[in-house]
C-alpha cells in the first residue's frame, strides 16, 4: 500500500530523481485545476478570515496560488520555464504581499502545508492512471521527498520576507503615529480632514472621550507596562510619543474621569504625572496635553505621582503666570519668609494647618502636636506680619495661594 505521507529528509539517488521529476511533470496541465481545489480548500477552513479581510484578498490568493502551483511543478518536474520569476521569487514576493495586506503568518504557512498535501495526493491518484511502471513506489518515494524538502525552502523564504516586510511596516506605521501626534500637539485636530486622518492612523472611533497623560522623565520608559495591560482590559487604545524631552500619551476609548485615570497610572508612576480630558475630542488634544503639562509641573521635582488638572486648578493657575506669583509672595507672606529660617517654618506650617482646618486653631493644634494657645498666638504673628486676616476670605483666599506659590501647601 502507498504511503500518503512520505518520510520526509530522505535522499533519493539520482535515478529516482529524474523518474520522481518525470512524475510531476505529468501534473503540469493540471495545474490550475489542482490550484483551484486548493484555494477553495483555504475558504472553507479559514473563512472568517478570508471574509473579514475582504474580497480582494480572494481574487489574489486565487491567481497567487495558480503562480504557485505552476512555478512549484515546474520546479519539482525541472522545466522552469525562462522568462518567468523564479519560485523562490514568488515565495518571497508573497510573503511580503501577505504581510501588507494582514494575513497572519500561520495562516500563510497552513496554506503551503495544504498545497503540499494536495499535491502531494493529486500525484498518487495521477500514477494509478500512468503508463506501466512509469511511477511505481519507489519514484513515489522520491517524489514525496522532494515536494516535502521544497516546502522547507519555501517556508524558510517566505518566513524571512513577511517579517522584514512586517518589521518595516510596523516601522512606518509608527512613523505615521508620530506624525499624527505632533499634528495633534500644533492644534491640527480642529482641522476636519487631519482629524479623520489621525482617526484612522491612530485607530480610533468618531466618538470616542479623549485625553492625554504626559510623564516628566528623565529617562522616559519603553512603556508603562502594567498600566496599558489595564487600560486594555477597558478597551482604551493608547498611543505614545515624545516631545521635546516630555513622555505622553494620548488615551481614547470608554474613558474613566480624570481622577479615575489617574488612579489607573498612579501605582506605576516612575516620575511626575499629569492628566486632562479633551471635552472637544482631537480638537482639543493641544490644549490637554498643556494643562496635563503644567498638572504634572505643580508636584514636586524630586517626588512622584499621577494628579488631574481638575484637582491642581489653582497651582496650575499659578504656574501658568510665572509673573504673579513672586508678586503674590512679596504681598503676603514676604515679611514671613524674612524671618529667621526655624521661626518661618514654623509659622508657615502653622498657617498651613490653619488653613486645613478651616481657620480652626483646636484642630490645628492637634496636627501640629502642640497647644491650642499655642496656634493661637501665632496665628496673632501671622495677621501682623503680613498684616492679612483669615477671617477675610479674601486675605484667605490670597494666603493659600501664596503657599502653593512657595510649595508650603501640604
Amino acid at each position: 500500500m502507498r504511503s500518503a505521507h512520505p518520510a520526509a529528509g530522505a535522499t533519493p539517488a539520482a535515478p529516482a530523481v529524474d523518474a520522481a521529476a518525470r512524475a510531476w511533470a505529468l501534473l503540469l496541465d493540471q495545474s490550475d485545476t489542482i490550484a483551484d481545489s486548493i484555494t477553495l480548500a483555504l475558504f472553507e477552513r479559514d473563512a472568517q478570515i478570508y471574509e473579514r479581510i475582504g474580497p480582494e484578498l480572494r481574487v489574489d490568493v486565487r491567481e497567487s496560488t495558480r503562480v504557485h502551483i505552476r512555478r512549484g511543478l515546474e520546479v519539482l518536474s525541472g522545466q522552469r520555464t525562462s522568462g518567468n520569476p523564479t519560485a523562490i521569487d514568488v515565495w518571497r514576493e508573497t510573503g511580503r504581499r501577505r504581510a501588507r495586506q494582514g494575513v497572519p503568518l500561520e495562516l500563510v504557512l497552513n496554506a503551503y502545508m495544504l498545497g503540499a498535501r494536495v499535491l502531494w495526493e493529486a500525484l498518487i491518484a495521477r500514477s494509478a492512471t500512468a503508463p506501466e511502471g512509469l511511477v511505481d513506489d519507489r519514484v513515489l518515494l522520491a517524489a514525496g521527498g522532494t515536494v516535502w524538502s521544497n516546502l522547507d525552502v519555501q517556508n524558510a523564504v517566505l518566513i524571512e520576507a513577511y517579517r522584514r516586510e512586517a518589521a518595516r511596516l510596523q516601522r512606518h506605521d509608527l512613523q505615521r503615529q508620530q506624525s499624527v501626534l505632533d499634528g495633534l500637539l500644533e492644534g491640527r485636530g480642529a482641522d476636519p480632514d487631519f482629524a479623520e486622518e489621525a482617526r484612522s492612523v491612530l485607530d480610533l472611533g468618531a466618538e470616542d472621550a479623549v485625553a492625554c497623560v504626559v510623564a516628566l522623565y528623565d529617562d522616559p520608559p519603553d512603556s508603562l507596562g502594567p498600566a496599558e495591560d489595564r487600560l486594555d482590559r477597558l478597551g482604551v487604545v493608547a498611543r505614545w510619543h515624545v516631545r521635546a524631552g516630555i513622555y505622553f500619551g494620548l488615551l481614547a476609548g470608554p474613558l474613566p474621569d480624570e481622577p479615575g485615570i489617574a488612579e489607573l497610572f498612579e501605582p506605576y508612576a516612575a516620575g511626575r504625572m499629569g492628566v486632562a480630558a479633551a471635552p472637544d475630542g482631537l480638537a482639543g488634544f493641544a490644549t490637554a496635553f498643556q494643562l496635563a503639562c503644567r498638572a504634572a509641573e505643580t508636584l514636586p521635582r524630586s517626588g512622584r505621582g499621577v494628579v488631574p488638572v481638575t484637582e491642581r486648578l489653582p497651582e496650575v493657575l499659578l504656574a501658568g503666570s510665572p509673573q504673579v506669583a513672586p508678586l503674590l509672595l512679596a504681598r503676603t507672606l514676604g515679611p514671613i519668609l524674612n524671618q529667621p529660617e526655624t521661626q518661618a517654618r514654623t509659622l508657615l506650617d502653622t498657617l498651613a494647618a490653619l488653613l486645613r482646618h478651616g481657620g480652626s486653631p483646636t484642630h490645628a493644634a492637634e496636627e501640629l502636636y502642640c497647644h491650642r494657645n499655642t496656634v493661637i498666638y501665632r496665628l496673632k504673628q501671622i495677621e501682623q506680619l503680613t498684616g492679612r486676616s483669615l477671617a477675610d476670605p479674601r486675605d484667605k483666599l490670597l494666603l493659600e495661594l501664596a503657599l502653593m506659590a512657595c510649595g508650603s501647601a501640604g
